[in-house]
C-alpha cells in the first residue's frame, strides 16, 4: 500500500481537465513531478490548481471528474 496521496486543500468541485472536451491533466500511471497539475477544483466560480507537490507514479485517482471534494480529502494515492 502506498503511504503517498495528492490531499485536497479546499472544498469545491474536482475536475481532471481545464474543460470537458479538453483532455484530462494527467492519467493513472503517468510519472509526476514537484509542481505538475493534477486537476482543478472550483470554488464559488473559480478555479484552483491542484499541483503535486512530491514526485511519484500515479497509482489511482481516488476521485471521479466533477466530483465534489472536501477540504484534507485525498485525490490521488501514488505508487
Amino acid at each position: 500500500m502506498s503511504d503517498k496521496e495528492i490531499i485536497c486543500p479546499l472544498p469545491g468541485v474536482f475536475y481532471r481537465s481545464s474543460a470537458p472536451e479538453q483532455p484530462f491533466y494527467k492519467q493513472a500511471g503517468d510519472t509526476l513531478s514537484p509542481g505538475d497539475v493534477i486537476g482543478l477544483v472550483e470554488v464559488m466560480k473559480s478555479f484552483h490548481e491542484i499541483k503535486a507537490e512530491v514526485s511519484g507514479v500515479i497509482d489511482d485517482f481516488l476521485l471521479d471528474n466533477e466530483t465534489p471534494v472536501n477540504a484534507g480529502q485525498p485525490i490521488v494515492r501514488l505508487k
